[in-house]
């Protein structure tokens, strides 16, 4: 019988850690006006963080260093109703490089329309097959995109199941009410066109991208910077075909929002030659960080 307790002892403790998330979350209400129910948010954080944390998104078996670091900030920004709220969510996840305590960026989203309702001491519950409600969507949606891209990084094209995921959601969402799901709303920074974006083959040079940057170059930085460098500049070179056919992508934009201070950091050290080729490159592809980019040369 004490075996069978053992036994049973040691699966729970590897099922605690299977996990594929290690997901901080943060909820900023300092945008409520008058007395905010501090009860209720606290309950929110700690309702979002075990369904982030508890949840299986998917069949790999992660050991508790495989989780993928990442985080979740939503700043409330108005009570719509005693149970209902609208509120930005922003996502970043994060990948360690190989034999170096460094981690790199991989995923930086910032999403203005989330919309959600919350009750106090309710569990939150996610099916793939149905859109239940925009709170578990939404996070749902997230954590798949979070999967994706980290799978994107390690190995070429890795993440395309989990971004037919989040597709799965963004189909299930399309008669629901909330902002966010839908390809003909204003502008095209939204939870479709990320995914739309992943998924066709115009961006495929974006996704190799950032495999590139990731593994063949910063991966490899403890064997030889100036070769891992070189890497990584043809990895971004990759990307003029992707902005030649799609110049103000959503899914561009992301990306650069997670690699801009890495890019400029990783460039500081480079020789007067390369540093004119990089920002010529990045000037280019990336006008909306040139102000950034110019630190290079500096």
């Amino acid at each position: 019988m004490k075996q069978v307790f053992t036994i049973l002892f040691v699966l729970r403790f590897f099922s605690l850690w299977s996990q594929e998330l290690n997901c901080q979350i943060e909820i900023n209400y300092t945008q409520i006006q008058g007395s905010a129910n501090k009860q209720i948010f606290d309950q929110m954080q700690k309702s979002i963080f075990e369904f982030m944390n508890s949840t299986r998104w998917t069949n790999e078996t992660y050991l508790p260093q495989e989780r993928i670091e990442c985080s979740i900030l939503i700043i409330i920004s108005k009570v719509l109703a005693t149970d209902e709220y609208q509120a930005s969510i922003q996502v970043s996840s994060r990948r360690p490089v190989y034999k170096s305590g460094y981690y790199t960026p991989v995923l930086n989203v910032e999403d203005e329309n989330f919309q959600f309702k919350f009750q106090q001491f309710s569990q939150l519950e996610f099916n793939i097959n149905t859109f239940q409600n925009n709170l578990t969507a939404v996070l749902a949606y997230y954590a798949y995109v979070i999967l994706a891209s980290d799978s994107d990084s390690f190995a070429s094209m890795g993440g395309t199941g989990y971004w037919q995921k989040a597709q799965q959601i963004v189909n299930n969402a399309q008669m629901a009410s909330e902002r966010g799901w839908q390809s003909n709303e204003a502008g095209q920074k939204n939870r479709y066109w990320l995914c739309e974006n992943a998924l066709q083959p115009v961006f495929k040079g974006l996704r190799e991208c950032l495999f590139n940057y990731c593994y063949t170059g910063l991966d490899h930085m403890h064997q030889d910077v100036e070769a891992s460098r070189t890497s990584i500049t043809n990895a971004l070179e990759q990307l003029q075909g992707v902005y030649a056919a799609r110049p103000a992508s959503y899914a561009m934009l992301v990306f650069f929002n997670a690699k801009r201070d890495e890019i400029v950091n990783l460039y500081k050290g480079a020789g007067a030659e390369e540093k004119s080729k990089i920002l010529e490159l990045l000037m280019r592809i990336d006008p909306t960080g040139a102000t950034k980019y110019l630190k290079i040369q500096g």
